[in-house]
């Protein structure tokens, strides 16, 4: 989990700075959806959700590590403010502290004017103005200042966590992890977006559960792929998990992040992630790079694909996003930008085939090829990272032994004759091969006297030239 950070943006250059809104089709596809119902988990450092672009967002919440506030409110761990620029990036609703401000300057302007109207009216001893209409002062709310997400109608769940040293309430993150997606499963997400990871592609088994019961659940994980500047030279867990959509990282030229992207086998899409802008805990902003930022741009539109297409099932959803993303790199799936660069437009538009298996892979079969201890379970279970299947394959029974034939006919006598003539025939070459050793072994001994020109022809063909029989005399005749 890395970004780059410089806290200096203001609320105005925060709207300016969203150039993937318009690049990715973001705002474009907002005339189809903006993710209205659906909920999306956003497991991570903690969410401010007092930020002013995040007002009405975050409706429900979790801590997992017992170090945080028991709603997921309190910003967590060595990046605090890294939950928060996440879920300002994937459903920010803005805010209107401009239009506020601007009314209550009015509001002054006005009054100062009416005081001096009565004031001018005293003295001059006519009857006073009559007041005017007060200027209304808008409640905070949504509006177009600040950071609008990818997804601003859509509900954030937010699951805080201890990452990047050592957590004091002791949970690891191992044990984190799970707990948070089957939560926020079990409190109705329909995406979970997860912007965090490691520098290693394998994952505890402890994980197997928890990911196949979202599975289960027709729930779309999307992921970061991770970071070269954090270390990262190779997508690392839970990006590397059959069934996630994996995010990767381009800059905004529309070429794979320097600095901001891995690359591997397991990466689904590519999305803007240098530079980007987000919110801060406290109500400000930064500027800051990375795959944590990719990840809420795709799953923002897996929510919008949900809130049009309710009824559409995990695996088109992931699918309709692969589709339709814009080709980049190799033909086919690329290491670098997996299937294309995002296209949320496209993605909510296009035409694209049913699929029912997710082409991402799936976490169950995974399970069932790698976890598969050596004895089938013999009951069902309630736990859902335990397969339960049994083979309908028949084994196969042994052959029956067979007794012993009691004549072999004439069989001994034909090994007799056959092994005889063998050791006929291997004598016979072993005569041979000595008659023809010593004809080489005279031919060559008379080199040592006789030049080569002296040297007779063995036989009389004339098929074989003599330096074929001859070695190498070292003679300077």
């Amino acid at each position: 989990m890395v970004l780059t950070m410089a806290p200096a943006a203001q609320a105005d250059a925060a709207r300016d700075g969203q150039w993937w809104l318009e690049s990715s089709g973001i705002d474009k596809a907002w005339t189809v959806s903006k993710g209205k119902g659906v909920k999306v988990a956003v497991i991570d450092t903690g969410i401010d959700t007092s930020h002013p672009d995040l007002r009405g967002v975050v409706t429900n919440g979790k801590d997992v590590s017992g170090a945080g506030a028991a709603d997921g409110s309190k910003p967590l761990g060595t990046l605090p403010e890294h939950g928060t620029l996440v879920a300002t990036l994937l459903a920010g609703r803005g805010n209107n502290k401009a239009k506020i401000a601007e009314a209550k300057a009015d509001a002054a302007a006005q009054k100062i004017a009416y005081e001096k109207a009565v004031e001018t009216a005293v003295k001059e001893e006519k009857d006073p103005p009559k007041e005017p209409e007060p200027i209304k002062i808008p409640k905070p709310g949504p509006g177009a200042d600040g950071m609008r997400g990818v997804a601003p109608e859509a509900e954030i769940l937010s699951v805080s966590l201890w990452m990047g040293t050592e957590n004091p309430a002791g949970i690891p993150v191992e044990d984190q992890v799970p707990t948070a997606v089957k939560w926020a499963v079990d409190n109705g997400a329909k995406v979970i977006n997860i912007s965090l990871g490691s520098t290693q592609p394998d994952w505890p088994t402890s994980w197997d559960t928890a990911f196949k019961y979202a599975e289960d659940k027709d729930v779309v994980i999307v992921a970061a792929a991770g970071n070269r500047a954090g270390g990262m030279q190779q997508v690392g867990a839970p990006a590397t998990i059959p069934g996630v959509l994996t995010v990767a990282g381009i800059d905004s030229s529309g070429k794979a992040s320097v600095d901001s992207s891995t690359e591997g086998i397991s990466i689904g899409v590519a999305a803007p992630a240098d530079p980007l802008v987000g919110g801060l805990p406290g109500g400000g902003y930064a500027d800051w790079s990375g795959t944590s930022g990719a990840a809420p741009l795709v799953a923002g539109v897996a929510a919008m694909i949900r809130s049009k297409y309710p009824q559409m099932k995990a695996p088109e959803v992931i699918n309709r996003i692969l589709a339709t993303a814009r080709p980049a790199g190799q033909p086919g799936v690329d290491n670098l930008y997996g299937h294309g660069i995002l296209d949320a437009y496209a993605a909510l538009t296009a035409k694209v085939p049913q699929v029912e298996a997710n082409p991402m892979n799936t976490i169950t079969e995974w399970i069932r090829v790698h976890r598969r201890g050596p004895e089938s379970l013999s009951s069902p279970t309630t736990d859902p990272g335990i397969s339960t299947e049994r083979s309908d394959i028949k084994s196969i029974a042994a052959p029956a032994p067979q007794a012993p034939q009691q004549s072999l006919g004439a069989l001994p006598p034909l090994l007799v004759l056959g092994f005889g003539g063998l050791l006929f025939v291997t004598a016979l070459g072993g005569i041979l091969h000595y008659v023809r050793t010593r004809r080489r072994a005279t031919i060559s001994a008379s080199t040592a006297s006789d030049s080569v020109a002296a040297l007779r022809l063995v036989g009389s063909s004339g098929a074989k030239d003599i330096f074929d029989e001859l070695p190498e005399s070292g003679s300077d005749s």
